[in-house]
């Protein structure tokens, strides 16, 4: 579980009986005793190791049998009773970035070289009946001192025939766009997989990425078609305030007007020793920002295409590609009105690549870069960027070590750990590689250094 620290950007400033009815879904898993990658818990379930259903034996990246497991509603089972859908886990990291930060890092952390519990998080996981599974995450944040919801995915599935082949037709509530993904490409899920929270990032990025993470509840319905067509559509509003305040979350994108669809299709192909995916989404979005009524909306379409292959073979040598592209297009009445833009129209676009190895299910290497870009406008970024664009680059490389996690290891399938080391290096930070925001401070000076004890039960 990553607890986002969500950012308040330029970019991202009726139905009542569906949040009742949505609540009323949240109070149901409250009650059963949950509070959120891999999790212990559906190995247990299934009988298989972790390694069956992630590369390298951590998540979040599915193998097609995880890819499966997870459209299947998180109920497939070795037929055995008694299984407790309870798991967690526990994520401690220090961060230090090339240059100290003009302000500390966080409410409890210092400018620079923090060492922090940066979550320990509990979860709901695993099939409740034949055809009920969840995926709830809530926990401690320690950078922000929160107890708080995390990601949320309750599903219902069940296999009907259709022109003569299986399809898993099934219903998801969960509480962020693309955390239903089964892919892995999208950004509820991509990689970097674990990630500081205590260093800084860029200030924009397309609503898709995490904009309304959390902050909304949304019902989904899809289907998965001969094992290889997959489709989703569904539909999100914004929680209260007070909602957003008791589950503690703060919620800085705004209010949804009306329902805000959201859309997938995709197509996955297994061959067994490889499988590859690819396919295309959408999300629409008008929010108020101030949540008033009467203001004008901020509208959001994001459309993108997204890809993926990976050679398991015998499971030795393990290698994955994974890329995404997303092109926003943003009409900001409200922002534009209130003199906090010079254009109406502006679009942001974003581009992730990242492509790993992973030996003997235990040794793995990561290298990605994540490009966004778009429109300039000189008041809508010009808290951030002296040059008025949204531009930034980032290359991350992560190496980790899995020494638990596989089914002859150590105290398996309770036990799993990860240590990582991982460094992100800025060639671009806000519209400019020297000098961004007009103070001296340099895109190099953001550079990261982030090493991590990752820990699931």
């Amino acid at each position: 579980m990553q607890f986002p620290r969500r950012q308040s950007t330029a970019s991202q400033r009726g139905g009542m009986r569906f949040l009742l009815f949505s609540g009323g879904i949240i109070a149901l898993t409250a009650t059963m005793n949950q509070p959120a990658q891999a999790l212990p818990s559906y190995a247990r379930q299934t009988g298989q190791e972790c390694t069956a259903c992630h590369v390298g034996g951590f998540g979040p990246q599915l193998t097609a049998y995880g890819t499966r497991f997870k459209i299947g509603g998180y109920t497939d089972s070795n037929g055995e009773s008694g299984h407790l859908p309870l798991s967690a886990m526990f994520v401690g990291s220090y961060t230090h970035t090339a240059k100290d930060q003009s302000e500390d890092a966080g409410p409890y952390a210092g400018a620079n070289n923090n060492l922090v519990a940066q979550e320990v998080t509990a979860f709901l996981a695993g099939g409740l009946t034949k055809n009920l599974g969840t995926f709830v995450e809530a926990g401690y944040s320690g950078v922000d001192n929160v107890f708080a919801l995390g990601e949320m995915d309750v599903r219902f599935a069940s296999t009907v025939q259709l022109g003569g082949k299986d399809t898993v037709i099934g219903v998801t509530l969960n509480n962020n766009p693309s955390v239903t993904d089964p892919f892995n490409t999208l950004p509820a899920w991509r990689f970097p997989y674990a990630s500081s929270d205590l260093a800084p990032t860029p200030a924009a990025s397309t609503l898709l990425e995490g904009g309304l993470d959390g902050q909304v509840l949304g019902i989904s319905a899809y289907g998965f078609w001969n094992d290889s067509v997959y489709a989703e559509l569904g539909g999100y509003r914004s929680l209260s305030t007070s909602s957003l305040h008791s589950l503690g979350l703060a919620g800085d994108a705004g209010e949804i007007d009306g329902i805000s669809p959201y859309w997938r299709l995709g197509y996955m192909k297994d061959n067994r020793k490889s499988a590859y995916s690819f396919g295309v989404f959408g999300l629409y979005s008008k929010l108020q920002p101030d949540r008033l009524s009467s203001e004008p909306t901020n509208n959001y379409q994001d459309i993108g295409v997204d890809a993926s292959y990976q050679f398991l073979g015998t499971r030795r040598h393990i290698f994955t590609l994974f890329g995404s592209y997303i092109h926003e297009q943003q009409t900001l009445d409200n922002t534009f009105s209130a003199g906090d833009a010079s254009s109406r129209d502006v679009t942001l676009q974003n581009f992730s690549l990242n492509g790993s190895y992973t030996y003997d299910q235990t040794y793995g290497i990561t290298l990605g870069v994540i490009n966004t870009w778009g429109d300039k406008d000189a008041l809508l970024y010009q808290s951030d960027s002296r040059t008025g664009s949204p531009n930034s680059t980032a290359w991350i490389l992560d190496a980790n070590w899995t020494p638990f996690g596989k089914e002859s290891s150590w105290g398996s399938p309770w036990a799993n750990l990860r240590l990582g080391l991982q460094y992100t290096l800025y060639t671009e930070f806000n519209g400019a590689s020297s000098n961004y925001d007009g103070s001296g401070r340099d895109a190099g000076d953001n550079n990261t250094l982030f090493t991590y004890v990752w820990l699931s039960l």
